[in-house]
């Protein structure tokens, strides 16, 4: 069995993707977030250093995956950085990888709205860390050492109600992550078997979305793409303000050129956006 993870951050359209696998592609499973997801105190272990816990819940996720009766499993999810891209690797060296990559304006764009949306409703949007701290479920703690420079604690991200902290805890992140991707494939020597998707365009394009399938050498179910499933989508538009662009600017200009240096080189000098970090 072939397994394929994701190198992404939220709001990259990664629940579609995965029906664009189930519904293309021959003996596949295709899933967006299975059980156990590996958000929330998996998050928080991954920060504290604690691979122990992390190994012992994704062995139950190993188990569920060993037992389809498929060629592939596809999982496509922002929990693979946050939380066990180290640990899935020790039982999966072969696995292939898709780094979906987005505007990250838009993505803290959207991750603002969709914060937002879930707060309104008051969904349970928390749970403790082994600290007795409450954390946000989905996203990183605050703990980690790139909120360090902006005095950010895990107090003030949960209980944050600022429009420019909670825009700017969200392209924190998406630096972060997008870190941790670029060091997760030169440590695993894993570039040569990862594809890069532009999102949300490619996800729309029948010849890119065939030329990753040819990537990974997989045999389509019929000779056209077939594009339906659900999509993740929040209730208002991703539009950037004028704003929210001096706030990534403000971010920039503060970080230490150790978390920008990756984005003067491939893939991301090929996306329209990458001027923004000039």
């Amino acid at each position: 069995m072939t397994q394929i993870f994701c190198l992404t951050s939220g709001r990259t359209g990664t629940k579609y993707l995965s029906y664009l696998f189930k519904n293309n592609i021959k003996d596949c499973i295709g899933k967006h977030e299975p059980s156990p997801t590996m958000f929330g105190k998996p998050v928080y272990w991954y920060t504290a250093g604690n691979d122990e816990k992390i190994r012992e819940l994704f062995q139950k996720k190993v188990n569920i995956i060993n037992k389809f009766n498929t060629n592939l499993y596809v999982e496509t999810n922002h929990a693979f950085l946050k939380s066990f891209s180290d640990v899935a690797i020790e039982f999966f060296p072969d696995m292939k990888l898709i780094h979906a990559i987005r505007n990250p304006l838009k993505v803290a764009k959207s991750n603002f709205n969709r914060y937002e949306q879930l707060r309104m409703i008051k969904y349970p949007l928390n749970y403790r860390g082994d600290d007795g701290n409450k954390y946000i479920k989905w996203t990183l703690t605050g703990n980690e050492e790139i909120y360090k420079t902006f005095n950010f604690d895990n107090k003030t991200i949960y209980q944050i109600s600022d429009h420019k902290k909670i825009y700017q805890y969200f392209i924190l992140e998406w630096i972060e992550t997008e870190n941790r991707a670029i060091n997760f494939l030169n440590k695993y020597k894993k570039h040569n078997d990862c594809y890069i998707l532009n999102v949300p365009r490619d996800l729309n394009k029948s010849k890119k979305v065939k030329d990753m399938f040819n990537f990974f050498n997989l045999e389509m179910k019929n000779k056209e793409i077939t594009f339906k499933g659900r999509k993740n989508k929040g209730r208002k538009k991703t539009i950037v303000t004028e704003k929210e662009i001096s706030y990534f600017n403000e971010i920039i200009s503060k970080l230490p050129d150790k978390y920008i240096r990756i984005f003067k080189n491939k893939p991301y000098i090929d996306f329209d956006w990458c001027n923004i970090f000039s």
